[in-house]
């Protein structure tokens, strides 16, 4: 484990997780015509074991070659006063992340965007041969539906839902997930579903991690500011 990482998978002192410069946050990975990529969004405040897990499980499980975290600059239906800059989130991000195919980036701070839906399209516009899965916990699935254009978001990509502590119940009988339950795959077909065309989704069970940043934060003492990103809460 780095050095720079505390024994629960979070970063113990951002300063010691090293500088990112803002360019270099804002990097987009680099990837070739059809590679699976995973894409893992949210506020990474702070990034903790749990993303790193969830990560490598959709990995694995999914048969893919490399999962982006995309760690979103502010969130509309947030307080981001207290939000750390983007550079240090990326910089503990890497820290935590210490995998060679799981790559942190802030490049949504350059398009200006404020919603998921928003980057998704972007992406699949730019890179047209790349495979990409959105990846999100069962908490966000219980919610899916009050994400803007959320049923948009489900016909751009496929989209892999990654069980959570406590949440297994109210995400599949969420709004979302009665509505897009013609298109769920039964998880032993998993590693097929960066080749299907959406909608099309799965959910993963295996995970049961009761870490969360929101947690993180309060344990810390620092406020946290209301649900996600457009709304996303990947954390």
């Amino acid at each position: 484990m780095s050095s720079a990482a505390a024994r629960d998978g979070t970063v113990a002192d951002p300063a010691r997780a090293g500088g990112v410069s803002p360019r270099a946050a804002r990097h987009l990975p680099w990837v070739t015509p059809g590679l699976r990529v995973g894409l893992f969004g949210g506020s990474f405040n702070p990034a903790h074991g749990a993303h790193r897990a969830a990560s490598l499980l959709a990995m694995r499980r999914l048969g893919l070659d490399r999962v982006w975290w995309l760690v979103t600059p502010g969130n509309p239906l947030k307080d981001n006063r207290a939000l750390p800059p983007l550079e240090e989130r990326v910089a503990v991000a890497r820290a935590v992340a210490r995998h060679p195919r799981i790559d942190v980036t802030g490049f949504e701070a350059t398009l200006g965007v404020r919603y998921s839906y928003d980057t998704m399209a972007y992406l699949v516009r730019r890179l047209p041969t790349v495979r990409f899965v959105w990846i999100m916990g069962a908490d966000n699935l219980a919610r899916f539906d009050r994400w803007q254009r959320w049923r948009a978001i489900a016909d751009l990509m496929p989209i892999a839902v990654v069980d959570r502590m406590g949440n297994s119940l109210a995400a599949t009988a969420s709004v979302a997930a009665r509505a897009l339950a013609p298109y769920r795959i039964d998880e032993s077909d998993a590693k097929v579903l960066a080749d299907l065309d959406p909608p099309a989704w799965v959910f993963l069970h295996g995970l049961k991690s009761p870490m969360s940043s929101t947690g993180i934060r309060a344990a810390r003492g620092v406020a946290s500011g209301g649900l996600g990103r457009g709304l996303r809460q990947t954390s």
